[in-house]
C-alpha cells in the first residue's frame, strides 16, 4: 500500500478541515461551478470523535469511490445533490492547471461541490437494533427515545422500520447527542424535519435493498443535508444531500451470510478499529489529549474491510 494521505496543501484557500475531509474554496467566479467547493477526503480515520494519529493508506479514495457510485445511482432517484464534479477529468481546464502539481492530492479524491447551508443535524436510519441503539434499548426499551417491542435481541432488525434516529451534529471533538425525531421538527419546523426524515428514510430502503443483492447489510447509516441557497434562512430552500454518503465511515455494513441476530455482527467498516481500541484501553474514557497510532495490523486489516465493501457494493474491483 502506499502512504497514507492524512494532510492536504493546495494552491487555494482552505475553508474547513474536518476529521476526514479538507475543503477548499475552488476560486470560480462564474459559469457553471461558480462558488463551487473542493472537497478532499483524506486517509485519516477518526474514533470516539477523535481523529487518530496515522490514517488508512488509500481510504479516502475508497471513501469517494464509493459515495461517487451512490451520488450517480441511488441518490439522484430521491433528491439532487452538492456534487457538481466528481473526477479530475471534469473539472474546469483552469482548475486542472492549477492543481497539476499537486494532483496526486485531489485525483481520485475530489469532488466539487455546491456550497449550501448545512443543517445541524445527522439523520441516522437504522434498520437493524445495534450501537448505541442496542445500549440505550437495553436500559429502556427505547431507540431514541422511541419505544420498541419487548424481546428484541441484539443485531435483530427492528420491527416496523427502517427508524430515523436523528442527532445534533457536535464540533470536532465534541460527541453527536442521540435525540428523538420530534427535537428536529422543534429546531427546524415540522415541514423541513419531515423532509429530511423522509429523503433519509428513502435513502436508506433503497441504498440497503441495493446492498443485500450484493450480500450485504445495511444495518444502519447517516446522511447530511443541506439547503440552498447558502443564506436560505426560513428553511424552506432546495434539498441537498451533502457531504459524503453511504461510506464504511458513515455506515454498518454486515456479511448477509455470516449473519447470526443475538450478538454483535462483524462488519465493512471502522467498527474494527473501536474494538481494537476498545481493547487496548483507548475507548472514549481514555483518551484526554491521548494520541492513538493504529498498529500495521490494524491498518492493514482496516483497509481490506474497506476495499471488500467497495468491490461487493460497487461490482468494481478497488486498484
Amino acid at each position: 500500500m502506499a502512504a497514507a494521505l492524512t494532510q492536504t496543501d493546495l494552491p487555494l484557500p482552505l475553508v474547513a478541515k474536518g476529521k476526514v475531509r479538507d475543503v477548499y474554496d475552488a476560486e470560480i467566479a462564474d459559469g457553471a461551478f461558480a462558488g463551487a467547493l473542493l472537497f478532499i477526503a483524506t486517509d485519516r480515520i477518526s474514533a470516539f470523535d477523535v481523529v487518530l494519529q496515522n490514517g488508512i493508506p488509500d481510504k479516502g479514495r475508497l471513501l469517494h469511490g464509493m459515495s461517487s457510485y451512490w451520488f450517480d445511482t441511488i441518490v439522484p432517484t430521491v433528491l439532487p445533490s452538492h456534487v457538481l464534479a466528481a473526477t479530475w477529468d471534469a473539472f474546469p481546464q483552469h482548475l486542472q492547471q492549477k492543481l497539476a502539481p499537486v494532483r496526486a492530492q485531489v485525483d481520485g479524491r475530489a469532488m466539487l461541490v455546491r456550497r449550501a447551508n448545512v443543517i445541524p443535524i445527522e439523520a441516522i436510519v437504522r434498520g437493524y437494533i445495534t450501537g448505541s441503539g442496542w445500549a440505550e434499548y437495553q436500559r429502556s426499551g427505547t431507540v431514541h427515545g422511541i419505544k420498541l417491542p419487548e424481546g428484541l435481541q441484539e443485531s435483530d432488525k427492528i420491527p416496523g422500520g427502517p427508524l430515523f434516529t436523528p442527532s445534533t451534529k457536535a464540533a470536532q471533538g465534541d460527541h453527536d447527542e442521540n435525540i428523538h425525531p420530534d427535537r428536529v421538527a422543534e429546531m427546524l419546523g415540522a415541514n423541513l424535519a419531515k423532509r429530511i426524515a423522509d429523503a433519509a428514510c428513502a435513502l436508506y430502503s433503497k441504498a440497503a435493498q441495493h446492498a443485500l443483492q450484493h450480500g450485504i447489510i445495511l444495518a444502519d447509516t447517516k446522511f447530511e443535508f443541506g439547503l440552498v441557497p447558502a443564506d436560505a434562512e426560513h428553511h424552506n430552500g432546495e434539498l441537498l444531500l451533502v457531504d459524503e454518503v453511504l461510506t464504511p465511515d458513515s455506515s454498518r455494513f454486515w456479511s448477509a451470510a455470516d449473519y447470526a441476530p443475538g450478538c454483535a455482527q462483524a462488519s465493512f467498516d471502522k467498527q474494527y478499529v473501536r474494538d481494537w481500541m476498545k481493547h487496548a484501553k483507548l475507548d472514549k474514557a481514555a483518551f484526554h489529549g491521548t494520541l492513538v497510532t493504529l498498529p500495521p495490523d490494524v491498518v492493514a486489516k482496516t483497509h481490506e474491510k474497506y476495499a471488500e465493501a467497495y468491490d461487493r457494493i460497487t461490482g468494481r474491483r478497488f486498484v
